[in-house]
């Protein structure tokens, strides 16, 4: 019988214009993929995830273009990394954002 892998996956709206999309998969207690990404009227700005084999993080401007940094943490610490700057700094990064800066 495989693993038992539990998926979750929620939408966080701040007013006036901001979501925040969290989603993971966990197996035998580790984090085994995720993604959080912060959004501004409807657009990307700030997305941690596991896409491409590793953590990494994706910065977007208002143009679209992409920056891209890899974090060298393991799946668990970069969720939770994640969620704690994504949620505690949302207002700041949607600032930044809308301002042509990078978040």
């Amino acid at each position: 019988m495989p693993p038992q892998v539990i998926r979750t996956r929620y939408e966080i709206p701040f007013p006036p214009d901001v979501l925040i999309r969290i989603r993971h998969a966990i197996g035998k207690g580790r984090v085994s993929e995720f993604m959080v990404q912060l959004e501004v009227q409807g657009k990307p700005v700030k997305r941690y995830d596991t896409a491409h084999g590793f953590a990494h993080i994706d910065r977007y401007n208002l143009k679209g273009k992409q920056k891209k940094e890899r974090l060298h943490l393991g799946f668990n610490e970069a969720l939770t990394l994640a969620e704690r700057d994504i949620k505690q700094n949302w207002s700041v990064y949607r600032e930044r954002f809308l301002r042509g800066e990078w978040p």
